[in-house]
């Protein structure tokens, strides 16, 4: 029985040997770095858009909060910044918890003019989405969707001087 033990332990510390072996032999090489020195990320540059108010696009405007109105309100606002009237079609939207309020446009080329609108709105995130489709596939659009940060319960206060 004596003689197993020795076996199964000098077989064990063989094993080991060789694992040893091969991982100093692949340190020793390169091929295997304990301490990586970090390699710093440089973040995409992103393009910042200069914003265009472009009145040559369709405005859909959709109140995703539970308080009534404000749709029609910021039709008002749109129309008065030199949208066409017939162009700016305010509506309620399907959910009425929506958190922030949002410009959201279909393509890349877009992007400056929903920055645009964002700024006469008052100021909105703008996002690419494919959600917003136009009905009429030569038509331009953007759509905001109004969001809770628009309600009397979801503004904060002004801080007092």
């Amino acid at each position: 029985m004596r003689g197993w033990v020795v076996l199964l332990w000098a077989a064990l510390a063989t094993i080991i040997l060789i694992v040893v072996g091969i991982f100093a032999t692949l340190l020793v090489s390169g091929r295997i770095e304990l301490f990586p020195a970090p390699t710093p990320t440089a973040a995409a540059p992103t393009a910042e858009v200069t914003p265009v108010v472009d009145t040559t696009y369709q405005v859909v405007i959709l109140n995703a909060t539970p308080e009534q109105g404000l749709a029609t309100q910021m039709k008002d606002t749109v129309v008065a910044a030199g949208w066409p009237d017939g162009s700016v079609l305010p509506s309620d939207a399907s959910a009425d918890d929506f958190p922030e309020t949002t410009v959201y446009y279909v393509a890349a080329e877009d992007e400056a003019a929903a920055a645009g609108l964002a700024q006469v709105v008052g100021g909105a995130r703008i996002e690419q989405s494919e959600v917003y489709q136009p009905a009429d596939a030569g038509t331009k659009q953007l759509t905001v969707v109004i969001g809770l940060d628009r309600t009397a319960a979801g503004q904060t206060p002004d801080p007092t001087p």
